[in-house]
């Protein structure tokens, strides 16, 4: 069966039926609403409340992200990791990523977030190369996505998980032949083609590609 069509009613369901947000990501949603247009780039609460149980459910302790933002994605996934986890997340704005680390220090978790400002390439290619990262999250420019697939991919774990935002781009990644629908889908067939991992895309938000690394 193919997936609903999701209207506003259906999502509004879906928020009230899945786990409640807590006040600190309500604030955060209504501060990023005052960015304007780019509020559109923060994830959606159902979203979150899926990466704060898969990084319960795994157990996950190491935690990348490329794409920070005003760090809803971020606080979500910390909120999943133990005392001890560590989430690194990359971005290049200050701006933005103020309102993230007030966002995480009211959430209490901010201990466990390390920010680092820049580019985000050069920022994965400093890390060591073993695989001892459980979960990684992409949510950044286009053009980069498989730049930063392949370098979060060797640092993976062996069944890890690499998550993907956007991989519908709008629904334009069947028909846009020159277009971020056309890096997209560009992306997500080099991600179909690699044996070191099993992929599925579902349809959460913009779509969102979750990628095993096979043990």
């Amino acid at each position: 069966m193919r997936p609903t069509t999701v209207s506003e009613g259906l999502y509004s369901y879906i928020v009230e039926n899945s786990v409640p947000i807590d006040g600190s990501q309500r604030n955060l949603i209504r501060r990023t609403a005052g960015v304007g247009d780019r509020a559109r780039m923060q994830i959606g609460t159902p979203q979150g409340s899926f990466f704060t149980l898969l990084a319960q459910t795994m157990q996950a302790r190491k935690a990348i992200e490329v794409g920070t933002f005003t760090g809803y994605s971020s606080l979500c996934i910390a909120k999943g990791l133990p005392v001890d986890g560590h989430l690194l997340t990359c971005d290049v704005s200050e701006e933005w990523t103020n309102l993230a680390r007030e966002a995480w220090k009211e959430a209490g978790v901010d201990e466990k977030i390390e920010l680092r400002l820049g580019p985000a390439l050069e920022t994965l290619r400093s890390l060591p190369p073993d695989p001892v990262v459980d979960l990684a999250f992409i949510d950044a420019d286009k053009q980069g996505y498989i730049s930063y697939y392949e370098e979060l991919v060797t640092r993976i774990r062996p069944g890890g998980i690499i998550l993907v935002d956007n991989v519908f781009w709008f629904g334009t990644v069947v028909d846009d032949q020159a277009g971020e629908g056309a890096i997209m889908h560009a992306f997500n067939t080099h991600v179909a083609a690699d044996k070191r991992v099993e992929a599925v895309i579902l349809s959460i938000g913009d779509g969102l590609t979750m990628v095993r690394k096979r043990t």
